[in-house]
C-alpha cells in the first residue's frame, strides 16, 4: 500500500470518481501493526477501490480535518469528499474490514 507523503498528494488522490481508501496509522501503533498482516488480503478482496496509508502524526492537519480520533482508521473518499469512516474499535479483523468494504458497494 502507497504511503501519502504530503498534504498536496493526499488531497489530489481523494479527487477520484473511485472509491479511495485511506488507512490512517502510525509508526508505533499495535493495532496498526496487527492490521498490516492482514490488510493485503482485504485490499486483493477490493481491486475496485484504491488503497492508501497516512501517517496520522506527521500529517496531523489532515487527520484533524477528518475527526481521526482512533488509530488505524479507515476512511474513504469519492470525489473529494468523505463519504465513510471506520473507526479503530470497528477496525480489528479481516472480517470487520471486510464486511465496513461491502457496504461501499451501493456508493460506488
Amino acid at each position: 500500500m502507497e504511503r501519502i507523503q504530503t498534504e498536496e498528494q493526499y488531497r489530489e488522490l481523494i479527487q477520484g470518481d473511485k472509491l479511495t481508501v485511506i488507512k490512517f496509522d502510525t509508526t508505533w501503533c499495535p493495532d496498526c501493526k496487527n492490521m498490516d498482516r492482514f490488510i493485503g488480503d482485504v485490499i486483493d478482496q477490493h481491486q475496485d477501490k484504491e488503497f492508501y496509508a497516512i501517517d496520522a502524526e506527521k500529517l496531523m492537519p489532515v487527520a484533524d480535518e477528518n475527526q481521526v480520533r482512533g488509530i488505524p482508521s479507515l476512511l474513504v473518499f469519492k470525489n473529494g469528499e468523505k463519504i465513510a469512516h471506520l473507526h479503530s474499535k470497528w477496525a480489528k479483523t479481516p472480517a470487520q474490514v471486510s464486511e465496513y468494504l461491502e457496504t461501499l458497494e451501493s456508493k460506488q
